[in-house]
């Protein structure tokens, strides 16, 4: 019997899935997460309306970057617009991530961006926008989402949530858990006075010291 098609990605997704919840990021079947495979042109995403446990990798539809789904036994994420215009517009990017986080949605719903209060928020950029309001799932809020992402790896989507993107999914997931740490820290901060913002200087410093954050590759892999 031939392998699923994208079955490690597909599990990936499973798997990426379950920590968002487990790190409450994500609540019931809120948020939606995928990941591209860059040989075949292939996107694999979450399904629509089924909570994250009971998720398996055969229900994670497959789809190509027109949004024709070509695999999986469920229907996909509601938000597949706005993960698909990334995907066309970023050849960097290689997994989205998206949560309603609550201390970032409490940004999001102030319609106010995210300040570089945490040298964290390096994950992301130097702060996290705000893209205006559109309503879900709509080719509206995906441009509107796009066009404020710009080059980052985040932004917040007014009175919603946040989107963060990254190579992989280990590394959108860890911009997704950066821009909420950051978010709580400044609206704590806030509780008892006015945060240091950092100078963008000192994030792009940070910036280029998480690129070589983490153990060198092994040769072969290992």
């Amino acid at each position: 019997m031939d392998a699923p098609l994208l079955a490690d990605l597909r599990a990936r997704v499973v798997e990426a899935g379950v920590g968002l919840l487990d790190a409450g990021l994500v609540r019931g079947t809120a948020g939606n997460l995928s990941a591209r495979s860059g040989d075949a042109g292939l996107v694999a995403i979450s399904p629509t309306g089924i909570g994250y446990r009971r998720i398996t990798p055969d229900l994670v539809p497959v789809v190509d970057l027109d949004g024709r789904v070509v695999d999986g036994a469920a229907r996909p994420s509601s938000e597949l617009p706005m993960h698909l215009a990334v995907y066309r517009a970023r050849p960097d990017v290689g997994a989205v991530v998206h949560t309603h986080s609550v201390f970032a949605a409490t940004f999001a719903a102030l319609g106010e961006e995210l300040p570089g209060v945490h040298y964290a928020i390096a994950w992301a950029g130097r702060r996290v926008r705000v893209a205006p309001y559109a309503t879900y799932g709509s080719r509206e809020l995906a441009e509107r989402c796009l066009a404020t992402l710009g080059a980052d790896q985040a932004v917040l989507l007014a009175n919603h949530g946040v989107l963060a993107v990254g190579p992989d999914l280990d590394r959108a997931v860890a911009v997704a858990e950066a821009v909420e740490f950051t978010a709580e820290v400044c609206w704590r901060a806030r509780c008892v006075g006015t945060p240091n913002v950092l100078a963008d200087e000192e994030l792009d410093r940070v910036a280029r010291a998480f690129a070589r954050y983490g153990q060198p590759a092994r040769p072969g892999g290992q």
